[in-house]
C-alpha cells in the first residue's frame, strides 16, 4: 500500500512534471515577491539581531559558492543562503499565513527554492512549480495537524512552531523537485526532513530572538535533506504515519490523513494562504483593525480611559500571556507579538497599510502608556471563529465616561478580506525600498513577475543581494 509520504512525493513530482493549474503558477510569484521584499526589510533593520547573527555564522563555515544571501550579496553554499535566507524572510514576521493551520509557509519553502534554484541553474519554469509543491506539502500537513473539535491546531497547543516543523518538509520537496529528484528521492528527502525539522514557541511569550531563525533552520534543512537524499541517504517510507513517525511524535498520533492527501492537485490550499498587512504576529490583525477602525471614528489615544480586548481563547497565551510583559514588552519585536501593545500603536496611528515597520523601530513611551490601560479577555465569538479566520472586539471607555465598540470577524489580508494586488504592490516597494535604491526595486520587482518565462534567474539575484 502506498504510504502518506509516497503520495506527497508522486504530488510534488507531478507538479514539476506536468505543471500546476494556472491560477496556482500566477500566485506564486506573490509569494517569491512578498518573501524577498520582507527579506530585504529585515535586512536593512536597524538594531537586527538574528539575521547578522546567522550571517556571521555561516562566513565562518565558508563552502562553495552556490547560492546569494539576499541583502549581503554573500555566495555560500545552497544549505547556507537558505538558512540566512529563510532568518531574513521570518525576521520581521511579516509573512504570509496558511488558515486555519496557523502556519507561514513561504519563509522556509521560497528561501530553499531560491537556493537549490541558484545552485543548479534552474529557471523560473522550474522554481514555480517546486515552490507551489513545496508549500502545498507544508499546508497540507499543517491541516492534518488542525483538528475541528479542539479549534486549534494540534502543535499549536502543544507549544510547538507548526511552521517550522512542516516548513521544514515543505523546503525539502521544494528543493529535491530542484535537484532533480524522482518520487522516491523527493520521498527519501521528506523522510530525512522529517528528523530535522523542529520549533519552539515560548519566544512568542517571553522574548527571546530564536524564533526568527526557525524559518532558516527549516529552508536549510529542507536543502541538506535533499542534497543529501541526491547523494544516497534514505528515509523510512513511514516516516509520516509510523509508530515511531512524525505525527505520532509531534502530536501523539492525532492526525487527519484526509487533510493531507485527499484532493492534492484539485483542491489547493496554498490558495488559502493570506498575505499579512502588518508587521506583526497574525493574531493581533484583528485587534489592530478594530482600533484603526476607532481612530478612524475619531478616536484618539488621549481620549482613552481604558480598553478591553476581546480575543480567541486560544490566542491569549501568545499575545496576552504573561500579562505584565505584555502591557510592557521588553523590545520592539516583543511588542509585535502583544495584543495591547498593537492595539497602542494601531490607536496612536501609524504607517503603511495601518502600522508599518517604522512604527515597532523603537518602543513608544505614548504607545506603552497606553498599552497599560488594555485588558486583554476571551471573546465567545471570535472563539468560534477561530483558526478559520482572526476575529477580534475592541472596547473604548473614553475619559468623558462614553464607551465606543468595534468588531471584526475576519481580519484584514484574510479569507474575507483578501490584500488587493495595488496593497501587495506597495508593501513590497515600501519593504524593498529599505534596503534597495528605486531602480533596482522596479528591476526587482519585474524579474520576479517575469519569473514564467525566466529559463535562468541570473538578472533575479544580483538586484536581490543588495545596492549597485
Amino acid at each position: 500500500m502506498t504510504t502518506l509520504v509516497e503520495q506527497l512525493a508522486a504530488f510534488a513530482v507531478d507538479c514539476r512534471d506536468r505543471g500546476v493549474p494556472a491560477g496556482v503558477a500566477a500566485d506564486v510569484p506573490n509569494r517569491v515577491l512578498d518573501v524577498l521584499g520582507n527579506a530585504l526589510a529585515a535586512y536593512a533593520e536597524p538594531g537586527a539581531d538574528a539575521a547578522p547573527a546567522v550571517l556571521r555564522a555561516v562566513r565562518r563555515w565558508a563552502g562553495t559558492p552556490e547560492a546569494t544571501a539576499i541583502g549581503s550579496g554573500d555566495r555560500l553554499p545552497a544549505p547556507s543562503a537558505a538558512l540566512v535566507n529563510g532568518t531574513l524572510a521570518h525576521a520581521l514576521d511579516f509573512d504570509d499565513t496558511h488558515l486555519p493551520s496557523v502556519l507561514h509557509p513561504s519563509a522556509p519553502v521560497v528561501p530553499a527554492a531560491l537556493a537549490a534554484a541558484e545552485a543548479t541553474g534552474a529557471g523560473g519554469a522550474a522554481l514555480i512549480p517546486a515552490v507551489a509543491a513545496g508549500i502545498e506539502v507544508c499546508n497540507r500537513l499543517g491541516m492534518a495537524s488542525y483538528m475541528p473539535e479542539a479549534g486549534n491546531s494540534l502543535f499549536f497547543e502543544k507549544g510547538q512552531h507548526a511552521t517550522s516543523i512542516c516548513g521544514t518538509l515543505g523546503a525539502a520537496v521544494a528543493a529535491g523537485l530542484l535537484y532533480g529528484l524522482g518520487a522516491d528521492g523527493v520521498a527519501h528527502a521528506m523522510g530525512i526532513a522529517a528528523s530535522m525539522g523542529a520549533g519552539l514557541l515560548e519566544a512568542n511569550r517571553t522574548g527571546g530572538t530564536v524564533k526568527r531563525v526557525h524559518c532558516g533552520w527549516a529552508a536549510h534543512a529542507g536543502v541538506t535533506a535533499a542534497v543529501l537524499a541526491a547523494e544516497g541517504l534514505t528515509g523510512p517510507p513511514t516516516v509520516l504515519e509510523g509508530r515511531f513517525g512524525f505525527f505520532q511524535a509531534w502530536i501523539d498520533g492525532r492526525y487527519d490523513d484526509k487533510a493531507l492527501v485527499s484532493g492534492l492537485g484539485e483542491r489547493w490550499e496554498l490558495l488559502r494562504t493570506v498575505y499579512k498587512p502588518y508587521p506583526t504576529n497574525h493574531f493581533t490583525h484583528p485587534a489592530i483593525d478594530c482600533a484603526l477602525a476607532l481612530r478612524a471614528r475619531g478616536v484618539l489615544a488621549g481620549d482613552v480611559e481604558e480598553i478591553e480586548l476581546g480575543v480567541p481563547a486560544p490566542v491569549l497565551r501568545t499575545i496576552a500571556e504573561p500579562a505584565e510583559e505584555k502591557a510592557r514588552p521588553v523590545s520592539p519585536y516583543h511588542a509585535k507579538f502583544s495584543g495591547p501593545y498593537t492595539v497602542a500603536a494601531a490607536l496612536a496611528g501609524g504607517g503603511g497599510l495601518g502600522l508599518s515597520l517604522d512604527d515597532f523601530a523603537r518602543l513608544d513611551p505614548v504607545r506603552l502608556a497606553l498599552a497599560g490601560r488594555v485588558r486583554c479577555v476571551a471573546d465567545e465569538r471570535a472563539s468560534a471563529i477561530f483558526p478559520t479566520a482572526f476575529a477580534a472586539v475592541l472596547r473604548v471607555r473614553l475619559r468623558d465616561g462614553s464607551v465606543l465598540e468595534h468588531r471584526v470577524d475576519s481580519s484584514r489580508g484574510g479569507p474575507e478580506h483578501p490584500l488587493t494586488a495595488e496593497e501587495l504592490s506597495r508593501k513590497f516597494r515600501a519593504n524593498a525600498a529599505r534596503a534597495l535604491p528605486e531602480a533596482q526595486v522596479e528591476a526587482l520587482d519585474r524579474a520576479v513577475r517575469d519569473l514564467p518565462t525566466r529559463t535562468g534567474l541570473s538578472a533575479l539575484f544580483p538586484v536581490a543581494a543588495g545596492p549597485r
